[in-house]
């Protein structure tokens, strides 16, 4: 099967996409090419049905056996970047897609960086000198419009607390809330692929978004990149229910005021607009502690890194013990203040 490498003019070699530069780079005589400027083969590509794991090296010859989900992967022989084209066309084809622009050194020592700010991590941990490996992931993403029509009625008290000579009033007002809105949400973004921990990918938010390219092929040039495991319409309930505390949150804001309110009624009705299919620039970051593997994920191109380090329990217990010292003392000081004593 067809795969697409873009080899150097000058010299030969194989070209990757340099997030630095942003353009496609030759490492062995430097030569840079526009990837605006560089036709794109597979937008006249149509796309066919069937999955075909078995791809064949055009520097090297060697057989390249993929995952399904592969798009764009190196040569485990000659280190060839490769795209496997007939996974990026048709219904296949991104619209948009994010270029890295941390490359993977630059991503190391933001890594190590992060380590050596963690407060409670154990010290050997801080040091960042296990890390067994940084790949650099376009990660398959769908961003949604959703337009959501939301029809809310509520119950609201005011309560106002005050006296008269001798008698103290309290008078409580009852109101019938009723609220129509109309909330728009652009770029909703929901990762698309079912190896990728959806927790992680939540967290490394927000992309910006202003960095979105219409897609080229070259931009994934020294890159993995996995195509879609799940449709929009699959993913749609998902990108509801992300939106639902956003909602929430927009509709106790427009019932400020109130002493109390209680809802008797909402009704959230949810349409889809629009679903782009993207590739986002992610690093995952593998790392060996204390004979246990950690996975870490970095936003490609803010540097945002999230993921659960190991805790020491010394510094947790050190912590607290701290806290508790400050609080004590707290106390004591303000027991002098006031002029009594305190054991």
């Amino acid at each position: 099967m067809p795969v697409l490498e873009y080899k150097c003019p000058n010299c030969g070699s194989g070209m990757i996409f340099d997030s630095v530069s942003g353009a496609l780079s030759c490492p062995s005589c430097g030569r840079q090419d526009n990837i605006e400027q560089l036709p794109d083969p597979l937008k006249k590509q149509v796309f066919t049905e069937g999955e075909v794991k078995e791809y064949h090296c055009n520097s090297c010859g060697a057989d390249i056996v993929t995952e399904p989900e592969t798009s764009a992967t190196t040569c485990s022989f000659c280190g060839a970047a490769v795209v496997l084209s007939d996974r990026l066309t048709g219904n296949l084809a991104p619209a948009m897609v994010i270029p890295f622009s941390i490359n993977k050194d630059q991503a190391k020592q933001a890594f190590k960086k992060w380590c050596r700010n963690g407060l409670l991590t154990p010290g050997g941990f801080m040091t960042a000198d296990r890390i067994q490996s940084v790949t650099g992931i376009y990660v398959p993403f769908w961003l949604y419009d959703l337009h959501n029509r939301i029809e809310v009625h509520a119950q609201g008290t005011k309560v106002r607390s005050y006296t008269q000579g001798d008698y103290h009033y309290t008078e409580t007002q009852h109101f019938d809330i009723y609220r129509k809105i109309r909330l728009e949400y652009v770029n909703l973004p929901i990762d698309a692929s079912e190896k990728m921990n959806d927790e992680l990918m939540d967290k490394l938010e927000p992309f910006p978004y202003n960095e979105l390219k219409l897609f080229k092929t070259p931009y994934l040039a020294g890159y993995i990149a996995e195509k879609y495991s799940y449709s929009e319409d699959e993913l749609f309930p998902r990108a509801k229910d992300k939106t639902r505390s956003y909602i929430d949150s927009y509709i106790a804001s427009t019932v400020s005021g109130y002493t109390s309110v209680s809802y008797t009624n909402k009704h959230i009705d949810t349409t889809l607009k629009n679903a782009d299919y993207v590739l986002l620039p992610v690093w995952m970051v593998n790392y060996d502690y204390n004979h246990k593997q950690y996975t870490f994920a970095m936003n490609g191109q803010t540097g945002k890194v999230v993921g659960k380090p190991p805790i020491s329990k010394a510094k947790v217990a050190g912590w607290f013990t701290g806290v508790s010292a400050v609080s004590l003392l707290s106390l004591k000081l303000v027991s002098w203040m006031m002029g009594g004593g305190f054991l």
